[in-house]
């Protein structure tokens, strides 16, 4: 059965964060050797990207069924533009708490991984998050029991997070990668035309 990633799309979220899901997880579709589906989702029906881009999701997030999904990923986005409203929803940190209980991967580019912060799952668990600005959103994610780490991307157990844009193909491949085998990441990679594999 072909595998299912739910993308989460909160007011304000960062475009090139999300488009390097939807573009890693189609080319598995395209020239992969397990395709994976992608459906995004949202609480509004239409969503203002932090960057002048507006989306509309595929299915709202009410009408969802939860347990047609192998894995979730959360792009960041930016405060003023209103990511913290949607990310920091309760019935959002439920969905990541059902997630994370039944050892479904999640994958946060940047400050995605807030959410999960908020959720409670990263208590005592190895994550990390946005650097810059004297280290204000890794002090918030220590604060919600995560053990800080100085990585650009951390991997623990079921969790995937980084520190920022630059991160985000290679935390697609990584999430890649836990849905279905490193076979799979190299032909994609290869096909995408990345110089190494």
């Amino acid at each position: 059965m072909t595998k299912k990633v739910l993308l989460f799309l909160a007011q304000g979220f960062e475009a090139y964060e999300a488009s390097a899901f939807t573009d890693v997880i189609g080319w598995s579709r395209e020239a992969g050797t397990e395709p994976i589906e992608l459906v995004t989702t949202g609480f509004r029906p239409v969503i203002h990207c932090y960057w002048n881009l507006i989306v509309q999701p595929e299915v709202s997030f009410d009408e969802l069924n939860w347990d047609e999904f192998d894995a979730l990923a959360i792009p960041g986005g930016a405060g003023n533009a209103g990511f913290y409203e949607d990310a920091y929803d309760e019935r959002f940190l439920e969905l990541i708490r059902d997630f994370d209980q039944k050892g479904k991967p999640i994958a946060a580019i940047c400050v995605g991984a807030m959410p999960i912060g908020k959720s409670g799952v990263l208590k005592n668990r190895k994550a990390t998050t946005w650097d810059l600005n004297e280290g204000a959103r890794r002090k918030q994610l220590a604060d919600f029991g995560a053990q800080v780490q100085d990585s650009h991307l951390v991997v623990d157990g079921n969790i995937i997070t980084s520190t920022g844009p630059a991160t985000s193909i290679d935390v697609a491949l990584k999430l890649i990668e836990l849905l279905t085998d490193t076979e799979n990441v190299a032909e994609i990679k290869r096909n995408m035309r990345f110089l190494s594999t």
